[in-house]
C-alpha cells in the first residue's frame, strides 16, 4: 500500500515513540506550532525498543505508522531514535507523499560544541548498534576529527517510563553511564534517546560543571515546520491545536505522563487491536 497524496492542512500531525520519550519532541512541536492538531501514539505495550532487533522495531513502527495514517495525519514524526534508525526509510518508501521527520543523535551540533574533540553519546543499545548511526558517526568523525564515545544505557528509558525522574535508582544509573564519558575527556554529551531529556537534571549533575548537553527536540520541530511550509500544509486555524493520545499499553500511565511532563490532561485511548480501533478513536483535548 502507498499513499499518493497527503491529507490537507487541517489534518493532524502524527507523533509516535515506544513510550513517553516522544513527549520530549511533542513539547517543542507544540511550542513552535501551537495551532497544529497532534496525534500521539505511545507503543508502550511493545516497549522498550532499545533491546529489540531492527526487524522487530521496523515491524512495530510500520504498524504504528499505519494506525496514524488511519487517523488521517498529514505528516509524521518518528519521535524515537531507535525507530528512526530501524524504520524511517521503510516508512518513507511505503508512504512517499507523506512528510516524515525522524530523530537522530545530535552528532553534528555535538561536534561543533566540543572543545576537547571528544563527544559522549548516550543512547539505547539498538540505536548504537544500528547501521544508520554508524554511518552518521563515521561521516561526522571523518569530516570534523571529533571522537564519539558511545554509551549504551540499558534500563534508563524504563526508569523514565515508570516516572522515576529524580529517584536514587535513576540517579545511580545515570552516574554509571555519564561518569565514564567525562572521565575519558568528553566535554559534550549528546542525548541519543528522546526519553533522556526528562532526566536532564540528573545527567547535568552527574556530568558536573562545564559539560554541554545536546538535545535535538527543537531541531525536529523546526524541520517539521519547514516541511509543512514547503507543502502548504501549515494549519491556518487561530485556536490552539488539539491532542489525541493513544497507547498500546496502559492508558492511565500515559495520562499521568502527559500531566507530569507536559501539564496536559488529554483523554488517552488504549488500543489493543489497532485495525479495529481506528473507527472508534476521536481527538480529545485542547491545549491549555
Amino acid at each position: 500500500m502507498s499513499m499518493t497524496t497527503p491529507n490537507g492542512a487541517n489534518a493532524p500531525v502524527g507523533v509516535f515513540d515506544s513510550g513517553v520519550g516522544g513527549l520530549s519532541v511533542l513539547r517543542p512541536i507544540r511550542a513552535l506550532l501551537p495551532h497544529e492538531d497532534l496525534v500521539y501514539f505511545a507503543d508502550a505495550g511493545h516497549a522498550p525498543y532499545g533491546g529489540k532487533t531492527e526487524e522487530q522495531v521496523a515491524a512495530r513502527a510500520q504498524a504504528v505508522a499505519a494506525f496514524l495514517l488511519g487517523q488521517g495525519v498529514k505528516a509524521m514524526v518518528v519521535a524515537c531514535n531507535t525507530a528512526t534508525a530501524a524504520a524511517i526509510d521503510g516508512i518513507r518508501a511505503r508512504y512517499p507523499a507523506l512528510p516524515v521527520v525522524g530523530v537522530e543523535p545530535g552528532l553534528k551540533p555535538g561536534a561543533a560544541a566540543t572543545q576537547t574533540g571528544k563527544v559522549g553519546v548516550l543512547a539505547t543499545e539498538g540505536t548504537i548498534a544500528s547501521q544508520r548511526f554508524a554511518v552518521l558517526r563515521d561521516q561526522i568523525a571523518a569530516s570534523t576529527g571529533v571522537q564519539f564515545i558511545s554509551m549504551p544505557c540499558p534500563g534508563l528509558a524504563d526508569q523514565i517510563e515508570k516516572g522515576e525522574l529524580r529517584s536514587a535508582a535513576s540517579a545511580a544509573l545515570v552516574r554509571r553511564f555519564v561518569e565514564p564519558l567525562v572521565a575519558q575527556g568528553a566535554d559534550t554529551l549528546v542525548l541519543g534517546c528522546t526519553h533522556y531529556p526528562f532526566v536532564l537534571g540528573l545527567i547535568e549533575k552527574a556530568a558536573g560543571p562545564g559539560i554541554k548537553v545536546i538535545d535535538t527536540g527543537g531541531a525536529v520541530a523546526r524541520q517539521l515546520q519547514r516541511l509543512l511550509e514547503q507543502r502548504a500544509l501549515l494549519n491556518a486555524q487561530s485556536s490552539p491545536g488539539s491532542l489525541a493520545a493513544f497507547t498500546s499499553g496502559s492508558a492511565s500511565s500515559l495520562t499521568q505522563a502527559c500531566a507530569r511532563l507536559l501539564k496536559l490532561s488529554p483523554l488517552v485511548i488504549a488500543v489493543d487491536d489497532q485495525q479495529n480501533a481506528q473507527q472508534n478513536c476521536q481527538p480529545v483535548a485542547k491545549f491549555v
